[in-house]
């Protein structure tokens, strides 16, 4: 059959490069595959003023970056996906911005989880994380419908980390740990397992990550996961907004990851 057109062309091209990911993913998966991979997901606000559109735009085309990373993790066999999707500081952001924010929570992330959706393809789970409360109630309504979509999922976990700042997350886990410790007269200092215990992640059976990427070039991690970052977590910094994060970016991340465990 001849390749003479350009819908011929492009068909062939697609089928070469999903040759290539696939190939890819399977010689990845014959080495050492983190077990929880954590996105400090920044630049969306960037990319849209870069490519002259709105900033609502840039959020959008951040979700559908988001549904890519998966992609790639979930073939890759990475279990855990955490996101840093929505701050508590991120509710000072314009009215308008934040507004647009709520109403991809309530629309897109619903459609990643209902039967067929990129959840339900992989079997994963969705968890929220953070001060879900502080959201609207219909807001909070959805990301509820969406947890229970997926809840009998096991196969991987994506923690949507929303309302979420560490600082407050271990304030709370304290709090938590004072008034138990209270209640059960205990008179003995506490530890940091205790505290441990009652961390958000934690209650979520999440194990602290093994790799930790921020996009955009910024080198902060920006009230994330704090306490979850040991001496083991490989962090990185790429120069490249969210919305333009891509197969190139995480393959070679990996591949320095394994490289890292083999030497030990």
């Amino acid at each position: 059959m001849p390749f003479s057109s350009s819908t011929n062309c492009q068909w062939l091209s697609d089928q070469i490069i999903d040759s290539l990911r696939h190939g890819s993913f399977a010689v990845l998966r014959e080495g050492p595959i983190p077990q929880h991979v954590a996105f400090v997901m920044d630049g969306n606000r960037r990319h849209a003023r870069t490519h002259g559109t709105k900033v609502l735009q840039g959020h959008v085309d951040g979700f559908a970056a988001l549904k890519k990373v998966l992609e790639i993790s979930f073939a890759l066999e990475i279990k855990f996906v955490s996101v840093y999707a929505f701050s508590i500081d991120n509710f000072k952001r314009p009215k308008e911005e934040v507004d647009g924010l709520m109403h991809l929570c309530k629309t897109d992330l619903l459609d990643l989880c209902t039967p067929g959706g990129l959840l339900a393809q992989h079997e994963a789970r969705l968890n929220t994380v953070g001060k879900t409360n502080l959201f609207p109630p219909e807001v909070q309504a959805a990301l509820a419908k969406a947890e229970e979509l997926t809840k009998d999922y096991h196969r991987g976990v994506l923690n949507l980390c929303v309302a979420y700042s560490s600082r407050d997350e271990i304030a709370t886990a304290v709090e938590e740990t004072l008034q138990a410790a209270s209640l059960e007269g205990r008179t003995k200092p506490f530890t940091e397992r205790d505290i441990e215990d009652r961390l958000m992640t934690t209650k979520v059976n999440s194990p602290p990550p093994d790799i930790l990427i921020r996009t955009s070039g910024v080198k902060r991690l920006s009230d994330f996961l704090l306490w979850q970052c040991t001496d083991n977590t490989q962090i990185h910094f790429i120069d490249v907004f969210w919305p333009e994060i891509g197969m190139v970016d995480i393959l070679p991340i990996i591949l320095e990851y394994q490289r890292k465990i083999w030497s030990q």
